[in-house]
């Protein structure tokens, strides 16, 4: 609640405006009945022109104040609700980029979107509503009981007998309210999810002719959606005519007994008119609170769902605050060498330990300037092996040492710009090649960057497009191929000159000898990183200074190519299903 409310300190100056500009709004209307009680009372009745050209007057007058009151009303209003929303989405997208793997796996990509952009417009539309309708309908209601009572208590006892009846039935609208537009925002996670899956996979739905499914799938979504919006909008479709119903019965009451009183001698059609009028201002403000509790009803599920994101626990911490990166990058940093140990290192995406272990008892040691292969059957644990040196994930027992010291003990700006890492998946962004490499070391030259595109292998398909280096990249790298992605990766994470460098199967889609050139080109020009290699074929890893053979979260055997061939049985037959593969080939 306090980051929240921290995102509106800034924007007090205009709340404050907002209010006063609203304030002399309603003293300027709540005026309006009195002078027109004055005309009917006084002017008409006497026929004293001059005395209605001078009330109406005062009446236009008012009529003008309270329309440019209601304007500086709407500008400081939009103001604040445009701003906090702003500081909002800029809160929420820093607390994202806080979360280590595992607080992202708990909250879907979609979802995530979601609460950042239809949560937040959400709250901001009820700010900029509650700004304007939430002050101005306590206020009035407040000047136009006192003015009503004013001019007769008797007939104002309508309102001690309408006004519970409209409050119960607001309480019973918020109750049905709340459960139905939770599930609303939920089918918008999911109608979301499917759009990002269909466009970010097309090439994959066309390719295997599933464009049909897909639509199905869509409309099933959308459909869902619709049903769900349908049956949250379906109350405030119902509060309104029973809101109007009530209104008018408390009209038609007033009037009759107004009527009566008048025919009685007790009470004039100038005061009448008045208190009819005031009536009309009471129970159209209580219509717009009814309306905006609906409203801050369904907001109020955005905000709890905004509020998951904000009070989610970030399992990866330490003192590295992103707003003074800068500061940060000018100290000078604690330099990793490349030692690498894993020291009776258990782990499973359950935070608590508790779900399956993915890794068990995993104890080995790296030297600098090591190539470390890692080899075994999908799901393994390989990718979830080297994904806890950077501490991507954190282990749930034993310790993952560089250099000696455990790496929960560095800073993880300090760790992690100083190992390199390509993932499995080959992501890269919006922008141009170089851009792109540049991800690396923003501030490489131009025959750095040429020099680890080369050492990639990636300099001559670059040079190939006809804008080079400045060749724009797509979303997602969608117009390079799979080879030529995985080249750029690995020269951007070459660029970053890493103490340690680690590749998860990133060479997979590239031919066997352009493989060979880039892994010369370690020896090369990373000779002192120290190197973990995931591949699949033996050809890949045969050269590595040792091998480590997985196999369900365990280590089966760490050796050199030649020894493993000697002892391991497993690693025989990954050998053995290549090497007759090839033959045949």
């Amino acid at each position: 609640m306090n980051q929240i409310r921290n995102c509106l300190k800034p924007y007090k100056k205009y709340i404050f405006y907002a209010v006063l500009f609203m304030l002399l709004d309603v003293v300027a209307e709540i005026m309006q009945p009195l002078l027109m009680a004055q005309i009917i009372g006084k002017g008409i009745l006497l026929g004293d022109v001059s005395f209605i050209l001078k009330i109406g007057l005062s009446m236009i007058l008012l009529a003008l104040v309270s329309i440019a009151a209601g304007i500086g009303n709407s500008k400081y209003s939009a103001k604040s609700g445009v701003g906090f929303a702003a500081e909002l989405r800029q809160t929420l997208f820093k607390k994202v980029q806080s979360f280590s793997f595992r607080n992202i796996d708990t909250f879907s990509t979609a979802s995530l979107s979601t609460r950042l952009t239809n949560d937040v417009t959400l709250l901001q539309n009820t700010v900029i509503t509650g700004m304007r309708i939430l002050i101005r309908a306590p206020l009035m209601l407040l000047f136009s009981i006192i003015m009503a009572v004013r001019l007769s208590v008797s007939l104002s006892i309508v309102l001690a007998v309408i006004v519970p009846i409209l409050l119960v039935f607001v309480a019973i609208m918020v109750h049905y309210a709340m459960p139905r537009f939770k599930l609303m925002q939920k089918r918008v996670d999911i109608l979301n999810q499917n759009i990002q899956e269909n466009v970010t996979n097309v090439r994959v739905v066309k390719s295997f002719v599933r464009g049909a499914y897909e639509k199905e799938k869509f409309r099933d979504s959308n459909t869902n959606l619709m049903k769900a919006s349908l049956h949250a909008m379906n109350l405030v479709i119902i509060s309104m005519p029973m809101m109007m119903l009530l209104m008018n019965t408390s009209i038609v009451s007033i009037v009759w007994i107004g009527g009566t009183r008048i025919i009685n001698g007790y009470m004039d059609v100038a005061t009448m008119s008045a208190f009819i009028n005031y009536i009309m201002m009471i129970l159209m403000s209580l219509i717009m609170i009814s309306m905006m509790f609906i409203l801050f009803t369904r907001a109020s599920a955005s905000y709890q769902r905004i509020r998951e994101v904000l009070d989610a626990e970030v399992d990866l911490t330490d003192h590295y605050d992103e707003t003074h990166s800068d500061v940060i990058q000018q100290e000078v940093e604690e330099k990793i060498k490349g030692d690498v140990a894993f020291e009776h290192v258990s782990f499973s995406y359950d935070l608590k330990g508790q779900g399956d272990e993915i890794l068990s008892d995993i104890n080995f040691s790296a030297k600098q300037g090591e190539v470390i292969a890692i080899i075994g059957s999908t799901g393994a644990g390989k990718s979830s092996f080297v994904q806890l040196i950077p501490r991507l994930y954190d282990v749930t027992a034993g310790n993952v040492l560089i250099d000696g010291k455990d790496v929960r003990e560095y800073n993880l700006h300090t760790l992690r710009s100083q190992i390199g890492m390509v993932l499995q998946k080959n992501t890269l962004f919006s922008g141009t090649i170089r851009d792109n490499l540049k991800w690396g070391d923003p501030n490489a030259t131009d025959e750095e960057v040429i020099l680890a595109a080369k050492n990639a292998q990636a300099h001559g398909f670059i040079m190939s497009f006809p804008k080079g280096y400045d060749t724009w990249i797509d979303q997602g790298g969608v117009n390079v191929s799979g080879g030529q992605k995985q080249r750029l990766c690995i020269a951007r994470a070459m660029l970053k000159k890493p103490a340690i460098l680690i590749l998860d199967d990133s060479t997979s889609a590239v031919d066997t000898a352009t493989e060979a050139k880039i892994r010369e080109s370690f020896h090369e020009s990373l000779k002192e990183t120290t190197t973990f290699l995931i591949a699949q074929r033996i050809s890949s890893v045969q050269d590595a200074d040792k091998i480590i053979v997985l196999d369900e979260g365990k280590i089966l055997d760490i050796g050199t190519h030649d020894q493993l061939l000697k002892r391991c049985q497993t690693y025989q037959e990954i050998y053995e299903s290549q090497a007759g593969k090839e033959a045949s080939a």
